[in-house]
């Protein structure tokens, strides 16, 4: 297959190449390995990268990823990393709006009818950026002679992959992995990698989040080799029973090559070392996998009892240590997957969430990765601050707004006893609400079937890259993106794979046609507490948390006690997220004085421009604690 440019036009293609989602479980070779974090079948491609900036597809070199291709004329790019905070393109913030508001006439696909012209929307656009990438590398010698695959964790917005000159895939939804198999076409030595990336796509319609536009390879690239037997899939089910005692299912998809012999050994220590839970798994693969040289099995442990267990919430974050060990026909390692676990049962009772039997209060934040220096390419050591935060000001909730985060923030939730609303990549604000109101009339995903599939796609993404993380509560649809029967459709994909957990979504208050289809919550966005009465003293049929409230923006966050008195009154009520945890500015350096200063949306000569509303976090973005967090910590404080 040849890459396609019009693919950039068409909501229809979002993925082509690109393999099916999986859980985030690590793998190693060996125990040692294991014991010491180091994974020698890993081999990271972060680095410096040969670069070219296009204005648009008509400007860019097209023939970058051939062999012999002479990228002598080419810059350098830190990659991991946004490519205007390297110096290209525009700096550009904006809420709901689209980027190009005021500047072109852009409907999205199939949402108008008659001569309404979509194709060459983004594959012919005037202005439509293009990062061109090389990578030149040679395989690790653990690599050597395996299955390898590489792994972009994040890319905005849609990216064409390459190597030696051989098309490898095509994918958008910048927020969660996209893998590719390079088996056919890698090499030892002489590798070339070549990636294009654009900044807009018909993703574009569904990425309208209210953050600064960004594009470029801006997460983690790395090469993965799978051993001979190796664990493609896990979910681990715990489940805390109302007796205190705990269950424990798992599901395994593993590759191997054909007729092979597999022993697996499923192993479960609590906190001081001592083994819950032992078992032993046999399957022997079937030989039929065609022309491939490698087939798929579905193994599973059924659900097992363990006695009496730890459970896991803010309080006691307890968990467990699940090991999973791949053996061969010769009682050979060949892969070894830890995982830590914790047991909890969240249902809802009587109306109310209740978590291991007792009433949830939220105590919660809305947070974007953020960092002054790099934009959404933050650290780990960034994160780990974030948590500090988190934990000094009785903060128990996050809702990750509004894409999937990092791989190791959900990690560094399962192990502080943070509760997630893990929300999917979607937000289509601008196709439904702007500054004259509410206008559905174009809204995507809305009711179209061809905007279906993408949306899927991206709710499947979200659930089974972290369905494994303990922390995670609450599946959230998206956000500010009208109700529709493709939002049902996500809502029932959640419902039908998972009944361990909520989901959520805030869209149904603007559509109430489908509240009863839609969110197992009444959520809503910046309510007045009178408001929350009135729905609360009607006999409501669902619980109601405030996705979004107490907008800090400058010297505000005053009369969170009104909000705060509800959760006495009311056991339905439970409390809510407030928008937001850290303003998004940037340190620049100022003309004027030389000195390193913070700047919002709209000082980089960005139109259209909420200007300041990026910043309403209750941290500056330096990570400083604004006044606002005193009110913070106290009101959280009282129901911590």
């Amino acid at each position: 297959m040849q890459a396609e440019l019009k693919w950039l036009d068409d909501p229809g293609i979002f993925r082509v190449g690109a393999l099916a989602a999986h859980s985030d479980h690590p793998f190693y070779k060996s125990e040692q390995e294991l014991e010491q974090g180091k994974n020698s079948l890993a081999q990271s491609l972060n680095g410096i990268w040969k670069f070219h900036y296009s204005k648009c597809p008509s400007e860019r070199p097209e023939d970058f990823y051939k062999s012999g291709f002479d990228s002598g004329s080419f810059d350098e790019m830190k990659v991991p990393c946004h490519i205007e905070m390297a110096g290209y393109d525009q700096i550009h913030y904006v809420n709901n709006l689209y980027p190009w508001e005021g500047k072109m006439y852009r409907r999205p696909a199939y949402t108008l009818s008659g001569s309404h012209k979509w194709e060459g929307m983004f594959s012919e656009a005037g202005y439509n950026p293009v990062g061109s990438y090389i990578r030149e590398f040679d395989l690790e010698k653990e690599l050597s002679g395996k299955r390898v695959v590489i792994c972009f964790e994040g890319v905005e917005q849609a990216m064409y992959v390459w190597l030696n000159g051989a098309f490898i895939g095509y994918a958008e939804d910048s927020f969660t992995p996209s893998e590719f198999d390079l088996t056919p076409y890698i090499r030892e030595k002489g590798n070339v990698l070549a990636v294009e990336v654009y900044k807009h796509s018909t993703a574009a319609f569904l990425e309208d989040q209210d953050f600064f536009r960004f594009f470029g390879i801006f997460r983690n690239v790395t090469l993965y080799a799978k051993p001979r037997i190796h664990v493609e899939d896990m979910w681990a089910k715990p489940v805390l029973l109302e007796n205190g005692e705990g269950k424990l299912s798992l599901d395994l998809k593993l590759s191997m090559e054909k007729e092979c012999h597999v022993k697996v050994e499923v192993l479960l220590q609590n906190e001081e070392g001592k083994v819950c839970l032992y078992r032993k798994l046999t399957c022997q693969g079937a030989g039929q996998a065609g022309e491939k040289a490698y087939e798929e099995i579905f193994l599973a442990m059924e659900e097992t009892k363990i006695g009496p267990v730890r459970s896991w919430d803010n309080h006691s974050p307890c968990l467990y240590r699940l090991l999973i060990k791949l053996y061969d026909e010769k009682d050979e390692l060949m892969e070894a997957v830890p995982y830590l676990i914790g047991f909890r049962n969240l249902e809802i009772k009587n109306k109310v969430i209740c978590l291991n039997g007792k009433r949830l209060i939220i105590n919660g934040v809305n947070r974007h990765e953020w960092s002054a220096e790099s934009g959404r390419c933050i650290s780990i050591e960034e994160m780990k601050q974030d948590m500090e935060h988190i934990l000094a000001n009785n903060i128990n909730a996050v809702r990750t707004c509004h894409y999937p985060d990092q791989i190791p923030w959900y990690y560094l939730c399962d192990e502080k006893g943070i509760y997630l609303m893990a929300e999917t990549n979607l937000e289509s604000h601008g196709s439904w609400q702007n500054p004259g109101g509410q206008d559905p009339s174009w809204n995507v995903p809305g009711d179209l079937p061809q905007w279906r599939e993408v949306v899927l796609d991206r709710a499947r993404n979200n659930f089974e890259t972290f369905k494994n993380h303990t922390s995670i509560l609450f599946w959230s649809l998206g956000n500010e993106s009208y109700a529709g029967d493709n939002i049902e459709a996500m809502n029932t994909f959640f419902k039908e794979k998972d009944k361990s957990r909520l989901v959520h979504y805030e869209g149904v208050f603007h559509n109430r046609a489908y509240e009863d289809r839609i969110s197992d919550v009444e959520s809503r966005m910046y309510a007045a507490p009178e408001r929350i009465e009135e729905y609360l003293q009607h006999n409501p049929g669902k619980p109601f948390i405030l996705c979004e409230y107490m907008h800090d923006m400058g010297n505000s966050l005053g009369g969170m006690a009104s909000y705060m008195d509800l959760l006495d009154k009311y056991e339905m009520y439970q409390g809510g997220f407030i928008w937001d945890f850290i303003d998004q500015a940037l340190f620049v350096q100022d003309e004027l004085t030389g000195k390193k200063v913070l700047r919002y949306g709209g000082d980089f000569d960005d139109r259209p421009s909420e200007r300041s509303f990026s910043g309403n976090g209750i941290l500056f973005a330096d990570r400083t604690e604004k006044p606002a967090m005193q009110e913070v910590r106290y009101y959280y404080g009282l129901y911590k």
